[in-house]
């Protein structure tokens, strides 16, 4: 991974080049899933987007449209082509672009651009109609991963004795749909070893998705400042363990509400950021668990406000099985958060044990109560497992991930002879 620059800002030119440097890229980005959508997938893409835009690149992202109808806008310095779409059966925050017309609209919008990169988010809908009209054009074309079956099945309600039989096929059309891409990312080498273990025969980099270390940050006021804070966001000023993501069954909350009984640590209270399908059936299991007051569930938290939530809490803890990286595992991080997760996936890339956190073993509260009642019961592992945690994220500031995504761009551009041409 490209190391980031020290030096001083560079001088911007009236063309949008740096002066000196080589010339702005013109890149179209292809997702299923964009903002509004909330999700780690749909925050990366708009992140990279407006990072590059930032740098003065041209930046273009195909994606669904928010209410159906197709149009074309500007926000955050990125030009969205929103296509037709029609709501998702399997997630009701997520809606599903239309291919009838869509095929001739994207080699149209190709010829008309002549982007030096097409990058794909996924090998779904948009991202497989993408990826045959970048073809079809000669457009070189860069693939990033963000998918295993695991986080599908419960949305298809796929039962248990049919998943490994179903996630050899994904996995099988997942190879079939990239077979011809320039260059393919994941998010960590474990990802990228998970590719390369299901009999993707290409390589693969690990590219981290990046982190914005000005905006998570550790609040700077001390434990004043975080009780003023948790008085903003409504939570009682007791310890706190915070988990930031989609309630939905494949993150496997219910390992975090069990567990609130069984920490050591008197009146500690689990603070959870964000919305999905199971809410109905946490807020019962906390229930059942006697542990409602001290389960606060925030529903959704503007982004805006969510550094926020990260600051309000004491540590972060995370149970799911199917991370390939965990964007918000990261944002806890730079915001000096000592973090309890479980031991699976890419989760132990980040939690380096007696380090910054501990891992526990998934499906046990009573081990990940262990873990977080040695950390809320101490402020000074607290502080020192916090310190580490950001200096772990930094290695994935986000200016270095735009690093190197910029250079990927150019190497494949060059290597199909796009790059002179279209300038």
């Amino acid at each position: 991974m490209a190391a980031k620059s020290t030096s001083a800002p560079r001088e911007r030119t009236g063309s949008g080049h740096d002066a000196g440097e080589e010339p702005r890229l013109r890149v179209l980005i292809g997702s299923d899933t964009y903002p509004p959508d909330v999700n780690g997938a749909a925050y990366f893409t708009e992140r990279l987007a407006r990072g590059l835009a930032a740098r003065g690149h041209d930046v273009h992202v195909v994606c669904a449209s928010t209410g159906g109808r197709p149009g074309v806008r500007r926000a955050g310095g990125v030009v969205e082509h929103r296509l037709r779409s029609m709501p998702s059966l399997v997630h009701e925050s997520v809606r599903l672009a239309l291919p009838p017309g869509a095929p001739g609209h994207l080699d149209r919008l190709l010829r008309r651009l002549r982007p030096h990169a097409v990058h794909v988010q996924n090998h779904f809908l948009v991202g497989r109609l993408l990826l045959g009209a970048a073809r079809r054009n000669r457009i070189p074309v860069v693939a990033t991963n963000h998918f295993m079956p695991e986080n599908l099945f419960n949305y298809l309600y796929v039962p248990g004795p049919l998943r490994a039989g179903i996630g050899r096929l994904a996995w099988r059309d997942f190879r079939r749909a990239l077979a011809g891409v320039q260059h393919v990312t994941t998010p960590t080498r474990i990802a990228a070893q998970l590719l390369l273990d299901q009999g993707f025969d290409r390589p693969v980099e690990a590219v981290s998705c990046g982190i914005d270390l000005e905006r998570f940050h550790p609040p700077g006021g001390g434990p004043g400042e975080r009780a003023r804070i948790r008085a903003r966001l409504g939570v009682p000023d007791r310890p706190t363990f915070a988990f930031v993501g989609r309630l939905d069954e494949e993150k496997r909350i219910e390992d975090l509400i069990r567990a609130v009984p069984r920490v050591p640590v008197d009146g500690a209270q689990l603070v959870l950021a964000g919305t999905g399908a199971q809410r109905a059936r946490l807020e019962r299991l906390a229930e059942e668990e006697g542990a409602a007051d001290r389960v606060r569930f925030l529903g959704f938290v503007p982004e805006e406000d969510l550094p926020l939530v990260y600051r309000a809490a004491d540590a972060f803890a995370i149970s799911g099985i199917a991370e390939l990286q965990s964007i918000a595992t990261l944002e806890a991080m730079a915001s000096g958060l000592p973090v309890v997760a479980a031991d699976a996936m890419a989760l132990p890339h980040l939690v380096h044990v007696g380090r910054n956190g501990y891992l526990y073993e998934p499906g046990s509260p009573d081990d990940l109560a262990k873990y977080l009642g040695a950390i809320l019961a101490s402020a000074e592992e607290r502080s020192r497992m916090g310190a580490a945690s950001r200096e772990i994220a930094a290695r994935h500031d986000h200016e270095r991930s735009l690093d190197r995504f910029e250079r990927i761009y150019r190497d494949v551009a060059s290597r199909s002879a796009v790059l002179g041409s279209a300038a």
